[in-house]
């Protein structure tokens, strides 16, 4: 299985990164796609991939942090792909859920990210909280653009679109919660070759964790919950998804 969106840089595993990397393989986890949020996260993420095999780094501004991004921050990116190896830009967006995040700020370091990936070549990770068509009108007018929608909530008819535009959509923890009808549907029904599992660890825990730290070793529950959803083999959902994630992001 691969792990499509984790945050295994995060200070909250800090303590015990390497047992939590342990415990992931040991649930079947063979990759990890883990998105840097931060310019200031952006070296000690390509130490943790340098060391570690199965990690695998995405560099980008997080929406939900523009009180830690400078106005710099978008050319210290281009730069410092130029150095180093990645197999996104990410994890970039927007967030219409906090209200006090400037929306032009973030549209402004969205939007330079989206350029930076274009030209590049590269995939995108992206936030869209109650953001859809604000996302989705700006991939498509800064077409071409290919990449993911991380922890994908929107509509069925926006999730087709998205595809339409060359992204994939992730799910995680949240479809584990029958309360999720809608994410339950979207996970049922969308074509398989348009799916990622993503744990989004140590955020999104799942039904019975509420309140834990998430790990990447649970994408094997997120994976047993989607393939209960789609009442498909398990083994045949986590090879047709982390092939996804393969061709997506160029891991091996």
């Amino acid at each position: 299985m691969i792990d499509s969106h984790c945050h295994l840089d995060a200070p909250e595993f800090d303590g015990d990164r390497l047992a939590v990397l342990q415990r992931a393989r040991a649930a079947g986890v063979t990759g990890l796609v883990v998105p840097a949020v931060a310019r200031e996260g952006w070296a000690a993420l390509a130490e943790l991939a340098a060391s570690e095999a199965e990690v695998f780094p995405a560099y980008g501004l997080h929406p939900m942090f523009l009180d830690r991004h400078r106005t710099d921050d978008l050319q210290a990116l281009e730069d410092w792909l130029d150095q180093r190896s990645a197999v996104a830009v990410g994890e970039a967006g927007l967030d219409g859920y906090v209200a006090d995040l400037d929306w032009d700020l973030q549209c402004r370091y969205f939007e330079g990210q989206l350029r930076i990936a274009r030209d590049r070549d590269l995939p995108v990770i992206l936030h869209a909280r109650r953001a859809h068509e604000a996302v989705l009108l700006a991939v498509r007018r800064l077409a071409p653009l290919r990449g993911v929608i991380h922890s994908y909530a929107g509509s069925l008819e926006q999730a087709r679109q998205f595809i339409d535009a060359g992204f994939l959509l992730g799910f995680g923890g949240p479809i584990t919660y029958p309360r999720a009808r809608r994410l339950r549907t979207l996970v049922s029904e969308l074509p398989v070759e348009a799916l990622l599992l993503e744990t989004d660890a140590p955020d999104q825990p799942l039904l019975g964790h509420q309140g834990a730290r998430n790990e990447p070793a649970q994408l094997s529950c997120v994976l047993a919950c989607a393939a209960q959803l789609r009442d498909c083999d398990p083994l045949w959902l986590a090879d047709q998804t982390s092939a996804n994630a393969r061709r997506l992001f160029g891991l091996p």
